[in-house]
């Protein structure tokens, strides 16, 4: 490739993206070895990466006095129908509150009582002012002593010998391509976001609920080296407040917003559960028996709390606020509108990503998985993720005990240089945004996407795996004008290999297991009999085939708990 500079780096402990996970990991494993090297790669920059760029108002994940980790487990199981992996969410549970104490050591602010005790927002939740989560964060990797290296897309993992040694990159702002070997790599990178028809069209299309920038990369790496994955099926549908995608749990947690149709009748005890799937199965039917739209009412409020509510969301979604002063209305004059989003891919709402061991060790020696990209844990929020990060890389520094560095053969580089930057040498090609409008359209109609009220079903999902391989081989065809464009299909790439490997996890569980996230309407029921177990699933390249495989359920009285 002309041009292209190729800058070698070396360290002891490589982390794939700066988000809570990445950063609590770098962070915690130099206080434990103050002489290890680390050094943590972010797309974008870290001080305002990832989910928590704008902020948050809560921690969503903190045992308050009386609640116990078993008690989280069970929160977390019943949520889920039952199925999650209890070993990674018992042992998340048990770093919950530590991870909080950092955050606050590190300067977040926490609401506090009269004596000094954490605000609850919930059972499981506390209050913060956490608009500045991410630069606190970033400023305690930099004081740590942890290496930072921004605006540096990671491409896919260095494999020798089966055993994953660093990772390829090229950076978002110059001609650079980088090979960084690493002796262990913990992939923090997020779930991925752009795979479904988004809610909004147009210029608007990237605001979502999910952060736009987390296009399933790390999945996708995972994939394509071989690593199991688990539980795609299980995708995540916020419910939001419609066209600003605005948190709801603000609106029905913090200000007792009641949950109304068109008729403002409350219709959530009318349904089976109260749990997240049921609240938006239930606005989703509402609308479809012509008793929508839907609302949550919070026109009981003084003007007071008019004002605090409206505080609240400028801490992490200013954008409903905006709309509010734009439309000259008050939360407290119209009951707010709410609505479903598109489908994201997310191991900290549902449980889709890696298959871990309770070290989250993924299936690839030398390779972690932490937070939203490892699976098998939903509800882990942000303490949830810095949990699994200090795991992942308390037991990298042990792995790394004993290894030595190891020669990256020159023809690896030179395959991988070529598969990245060949786009910017092509005159005639697909555009990486016609690409993924192609994917986008493909998902929304074919497998279970917002026009289709995400339900699935065989004949549909059989269509969207055709439509998916074509699109494939035309991905090879692409061409990129310029740097932020070659990202720009990256990203579609990777994410056309998580949805190839969604679509085979949807076919393969015939039930209906978690409403609206999975819903099969050629098998509307559970079948726990035969069904209560793992789908998880292994890419040949060689073949260019998803494997898919069953595991067991992994249940906490099988295990030892009294260890991490």
């Amino acid at each position: 490739m002309k041009n292209i500079e190729i800058v070698k780096l070396n360290t002891d402990i490589l982390i794939i993206g700066g988000g809570a996970a990445g950063c609590y990991a770098g962070a915690r494993i130099k206080e434990e070895d103050p002489k290890s090297d680390v050094l943590i790669v972010d797309k974008a920059h870290i001080k305002r990466s990832g989910c928590l760029a704008a902020g948050i108002s809560a921690i969503n994940a903190y045992l308050n006095p009386g609640v116990t980790p078993k008690d989280f487990l069970d929160y977390v199981k019943k949520d889920s129908e039952g199925l999650v992996r209890d070993d990674l969410v018992y042992t998340l549970a048990q770093g919950l509150n530590k991870a909080s104490n950092w955050l606050e050591k590190w300067g977040l602010p926490f609401l506090k009582d009269e004596v000094g005790n954490y605000v609850a927002k919930g059972k499981r939740s506390v209050k913060i002012n956490g608009e500045h989560i991410k630069p606190i964060m970033a400023k305690a990797v930099k004081e740590s002593g942890v290496e930072v290296l921004n605006r540096v897309n990671i491409t896919n993992y260095i494999l020798i010998d089966n055993k994953v040694r660093g990772a390829f990159g090229f950076s978002v702002r110059e001609n650079k391509f980088y090979v960084i070997q690493a002796k262990a790599v913990i992939c923090a990178t997020g779930g991925a976001s752009g795979i479904y028809k988004p809610n909004n069209p147009g210029a608007a299309r990237h605001k979502m609920w999910y952060s736009p920038f987390n296009t399933g990369a790390g999945y996708a790496m995972g994939i394509r080296a071989g690593a199991e994955m688990t539980t795609f099926e299980m995708r995540f549908i916020a419910l939001r407040t419609k066209d600003t995608i605005s948190p709801t749990g603000v609106l029905a947690q913090s200000f007792k917003a009641k949950q109304i149709n068109r008729d403002g009748l409350e219709y959530q005890e009318q349904y089976k559960k109260n749990s997240t799937p049921y609240r938006l199965h239930a606005t989703l039917y509402e609308n479809q028996r012509g008793k929508g739209p839907c609302y949550l009412d919070v026109t009981h409020l003084s003007d007071d709390s008019n004002d605090r509510l409206k505080r609240s969301f400028l801490n992490m979604s200013p954008g409903i606020v905006l709309k509010w002063a734009d439309s000259e209305v008050e939360p407290n004059q119209n009951p707010v509108e709410i609505y479903g989003t598109e489908p994201y891919i997310v191991g900290g709402h549902s449980q889709s990503g890696y298959w871990v061991d309770r070290k989250r060790r993924s299936t690839l020696e030398g390779l972690y998985a932490a937070g939203d990209v490892a699976g098998g844990a939903p509800k882990k929020y942000v303490t949830g993720a810095m949990v699994e990060g200090e795991i992942a890389g308390l037991d990298a520094l042990d792995y790394i005990n004993d290894l030595d560095s190891v020669e990256i053969a020159d023809d690896l580089v030179a395959k991988e240089l070529d598969r990245v930057f060949s786009p910017l040498e092509k005159a005639e090609g697909f555009l990486p945004e016609d690409l993924e409008e192609r994917l986008q359209k493909i998902m929304d109609e074919y497998a279970g996407g917002l026009s289709s009220n995400y339900r699935l079903d065989e004949g549909k999902l059989i269509r969207a795996r055709k439509e998916l391989k074509i699109l494939k081989e035309d991905l090879t065809r692409a061409k990129a004008k310029d740097i932020h464009q070659l990202m720009s299909l990256h990203e579609v790439i990777d994410r056309v290999d998580v949805a190839r490997v969604l679509v085979e996890h949807l076919l393969y569980r015939k039930e209906t297991r978690w409403r609206c996230y999975q819903e099969r309407v050629d098998y509307p029921n559970k079948d726990d009999e035969n069904w209560f177990k793992f789908v998880n699933s292994i890419y040949d390249p060689e073949l260019d085939k998803i494997k898919i495989i069953e595991r067991n359920h992994i249940k906490l009285g099988d295990l030892d708990v009294s260890k991490n």
